[in-house]
């Protein structure tokens, strides 16, 4: 019998190893999986590579991994939005490196490596700093940049309703890059607000099918980020 659910969050983040690409969704504060990030700094692996849209507020969930010197590298789109002073404060101190990604690019390179795609030509960052060193190729009298996939050992991700088979539903925009995440990564792991029995999500309603995911938390009352 298919049964994906774990009985705790210490059980959600267990084995994720040191040197990790951790791809974490959420987009501002939506989306979040404040728990399983919580979890993942009680577990104690360090020297992570964590994948997300910007890079942390305050000082709670990614933040907190960061100040606790346990993520060696940022990849995202957004490394200085409101609120990211843990960050900044590492970057200045040259504690933590940087890969910065243009948010489409971002969202394709996740989307190429679960499609078992090579890479991808894109006219975005064309001339920029962030074009240095990767291929330029002129199609049609346009010029576009090699982009290549962008894969995670694990998945930590925020739904809304799950199954024991681990087909998710999202709430409005916390959606944003969890489907493709889960797509990306070797390991998914979700804390979903509400398990549900098999055919309790319609199937033209599931978003994310769980083929993609290995593990599901229940977290009936999830924070919200920047609260402790």
């Amino acid at each position: 019998m298919i049964n994906k659910i774990v009985p705790s969050l210490a059980a959600a983040v267990d084995g994720i190893r040191d040197g990790a690409v951790v791809l974490v969704s959420g987009f501002g504060a939506s989306g979040i999986p404040v728990e399983l990030l919580d979890a993942l700094i009680d577990q104690g692996s360090r020297e992570l590579t964590v994948v997300t849209n910007n890079a942390g507020a305050g000082r709670t969930d990614v933040a907190k991994l960061m100040a606790m010197g346990r993520v060696r590298k940022v990849v995202c789109s957004y490394p200085r939005s409101a609120g990211s002073v843990v960050f900044e404060e590492l970057y200045a101190a040259g504690k933590i490196e940087l890969e910065l990604v243009p948010q489409g690019t971002l969202s394709e390179r996740m989307r190429a490596a679960g499609a078992g795609i090579g890479g991808f030509y894109t006219p975005t960052a064309v001339g920029t700093q962030l074009a240095h060193g990767k291929e330029v190729r002129t199609l049609d009298g346009r010029d576009y940049v090699l982009e290549k996939p962008l894969k995670g050992d694990v998945a930590l991700i925020k739904a809304e309703l799950a199954d024991r088979w681990g087909n998710l539903t999202y709430r409005m925009a916390a959606r944003n890059f969890a489907p493709t995440m889960a797509m990306a990564a070797d390991v998914t792991v979700v804390q979903a607000r509400r398990i549900v029995d098999l055919g309790g999500i319609p199937p033209e309603e599931v978003i994310t099918p769980g083929i993609f995911v290995d593990r599901v938390v229940e977290v009936t009352k999830p924070k919200q980020p920047g609260q402790e």
